[in-house]
């Protein structure tokens, strides 16, 4: 590729510039497997049902998406349904504090090679913008040093106020490219999560990078990927 064609950078960021999906993994497991050990279910919530039905996906889509694939039905209840509450919010608050506790406890570090692009491509004067599906996006960034590279956020909280609707649909990644002054054909996606990389498909961005941390790159190519790697520091050596 040649960073030549391209204004700006649309990034994911947990599984892309911080390894925040590793603690969303845990907190998904440690809420999920609690549930269904309260109501009996024995087969156990693992690794694949997380890029399965959770990955990239808002919180409360994810509780959905799950839930149907084990044929459970909860009312869907209110966003200020206390955590743990046997609702679809309820379960999915419950995750986000057990996501705060571990990222409180634990920190965060960016992704070296990750870091290592982001300031290439802001020397190049290169647009960025975070686009996540998760609500804490902005203190994820800040734990991480790397709030400053990123004049616009478009998050669950942005997504929501905004009206927008979550990935795999492509609104929140059209949303950013706007508020930097990009057209969409001249922006680039990177995204690890396979419902990220069908958004970013569906909103045909001038291209598609998938980042391969789990999920496989055969399946990242499937949803819409143009390109796969393993680590965004190989991009350095393709021009940027």
């Amino acid at each position: 590729m040649d960073w030549n064609d391209y204004d700006a950078a649309l990034f994911d960021l947990d599984g892309v510039i911080t390894p925040t999906a590793e603690v969303h993994m845990r907190a998904w497991a440690q809420m999920f497997n609690d549930f269904l050990s309260a109501r009996g279910v024995a087969e156990p919530y693992t690794d694949a049902d997380y890029f399965t039905y959770v990955d990239g996906k808002p919180r409360y889509d994810g509780v959905r998406s799950f839930l149907a694939s084990r044929d459970i039905t909860l009312p869907e209840g209110d966003p200020s349904d206390p955590a743990g509450a046997d609702t679809v919010a309820g379960l999915g608050n419950l995750k986000n504090d057990d996501f705060e506790q571990i990222l409180q406890s634990e920190g965060v570090q960016p992704y070296p090679g990750s870091v290592q692009l982001v300031k290439a491509l802001a020397s190049r004067g290169t647009k960025m913008a975070i686009v996540s599906s998760s609500r804490n996006a902005a203190a994820v960034l800040d734990a991480a040093g790397m709030i400053d590279y990123f004049p616009v956020i478009v998050s669950g909280k942005e997504a929501g106020e905004l009206g927008l609707p979550g990935k795999p649909a492509p609104d929140t990644f059209l949303e950013a490219a706007r508020q930097l002054g990009v057209p969409k054909e001249r922006a680039v996606v990177f995204e690890d999560a396979l419902s990220g990389v069908a958004a970013g498909h569906a909103g045909d961005f001038g291209l598609v990078i998938g980042v391969d941390r789990g999920v496989g790159a055969d399946k990242l190519t499937e949803r819409g990927a143009d390109v796969v790697v393993d680590d965004l520091a190989e991009l350095l050596e393709a021009g940027a």
